[in-house]
């Protein structure tokens, strides 16, 4: 199961993450997103647990609690959406005078 961890303290490293999670059962991976200009945390990530129980005991337990002073927002990683992403202008259909 794919779990998104948000509202990490910016200096958190991906071995502290997963060492957060093992306490609930075996972690395939923990990643912290980065920025892609500056390369620092972007304050979330997602850790991947392939047994859906632990994965769902570590959600229920860990969501709102206190990581060095933050509290985390855990709960499961919805699919990404493929498509445009925002901003742009509408579209014309004005008149011209």
């Amino acid at each position: 199961m794919n779990i998104y961890v948000g509202n990490l303290l910016r200096s958190l490293s991906e071995t502290e993450l997963k060492e957060v999670f093992q306490a609930y059962g075996t972690v395939q991976t923990a990643s912290i997103i980065k920025d892609k200009m500056t390369g620092e945390s972007r304050g979330f990530g997602f850790v991947e647990m392939p047994n859906k129980d632990e994965a769902t005991k570590a959600i229920s337990s860990l969501n709102g609690k206190d990581l060095k002073g933050r509290n985390m927002t855990v709960n499961e990683a919805k699919p990404r959406t493929e498509g445009p992403r925002g901003g742009g202008f509408g579209g014309g259909g004005g008149r011209r005078y």
